[in-house]
């Protein structure tokens, strides 16, 4: 069991190496940053500013000293905002995170019934009706979704606000919106879950002692069905924290996704690779929470 942990822990951090490279890279892929920064102006100037900021030493000297501010925290300060970058991108984090867990929340209280009634009345017409809308939402993009959702309840029905943050009836369709890119997969996997158990001899057993089939679906069948699920509602989070980019920038939303697309447009490399690492830090934390949850459920892999 510790072994296994520890084997995490390596993985973890192997990882975590890997996403500062990669944020690193993403000051240099697009080319020389000072031209990007400033094309119109003069040569001696930018020759200045690159000598300033560290550019003209080796890439190996410019990534250790981007390792040890990261570990102090440092991203440097905002080009646009003038001030230090990682801050910015906290603030903006709760809205993101709120946002995210109300999406993965909404999806798991639809998909969790409708999977598990998919499966009790498997080829019914709810069924198939089921497998339809999981097709039809795997089809849909987040962004076309939620602008059909602006122009049907905001527009046309005029019962939600079309964007902002600043009541809970704003939060409606942008969770709304968010939920339907991880709810089909949600509902898919607890249906083929709980086809593979629902008709295995312990739960044949709890039948015919008399067990009500209530309470056969929901406590010896869900339980070990849960297990898929608890892994594919980790790797979905992390899905839907990076997909709120997309659905922030629809609905105005003031979080991270919002900030880091406008940092885009105006080459703030500091704050894009704040708001990278930290989202990419929070997907990677979740899933080895995920990790540990699926060995603390899982008694055969403690065993092992």
């Amino acid at each position: 069991m510790l072994t296994l942990v520890a084997r995490r822990i390596v993985r973890l951090l192997v990882v975590l190496a890997g996403v500062s490279l990669v944020t690193f890279a993403i000051l240099h892929v697009s080319g020389d940053p000072v031209s990007l920064m400033m094309p119109e102006a003069p040569e001696a100037d930018r020759a200045v500013l690159r000598q300033s900021m560290g550019f003209n030493d080796a890439l190996a000297v410019q990534f250790g000293r981007f390792v040890w501010n990261l570990a102090r925290g440092d991203f440097g300060h905002s080009f646009f905002h003038r001030e230090p970058a990682l801050p910015l991108v906290l603030a903006r984090m709760p809205t993101t995170l709120l946002l995210t867990v109300l999406a993965m929340g909404l999806s798991l209280l639809i998909a969790v019934p409708i999977g598990i009634l998919s499966a009790v009345r498997r080829n019914s017409v709810f069924d198939h009706g089921a497998t339809f809308v999981v097709f039809l939402g795997t089809s849909m993009p987040v962004f076309w979704t939620g602008i059909m959702l602006i122009l049907l309840f905001a527009v046309q029905l005029r019962v939600l606000p079309v964007s902002g943050w600043e009541s809970w009836a704003a939060l409606v369709l942008p969770a709304l919106t968010l939920a339907t890119f991880s709810t089909p997969l949600l509902l898919r996997i607890v249906r083929s879950s709980m086809l593979d158990v629902i008709n295995l001899d312990y739960v044949r057993t709890a039948r015919a002692k008399g067990v009500s089939e209530w309470l056969v679906i929901c406590h010896h069948a869900l339980v070990n069905a849960a297990l898929p699920l608890v892994t594919v509602a980790g790797l979905q989070f992390g899905l839907a924290l990076s997909g709120a980019i997309i659905t922030e920038t629809v609905f105005a939303v003031p979080g991270v996704g919002r900030l880091i697309v406008g940092a885009i447009r105006q080459l703030d490399f500091p704050i894009v690779q704040a708001g990278v690492f930290v989202v990419a830090l929070i997907v990677v934390l979740v899933n080895f929470a995920v990790d540990m949850l699926y060995i603390y459920l899982n008694p055969q892999i403690r065993v092992r």
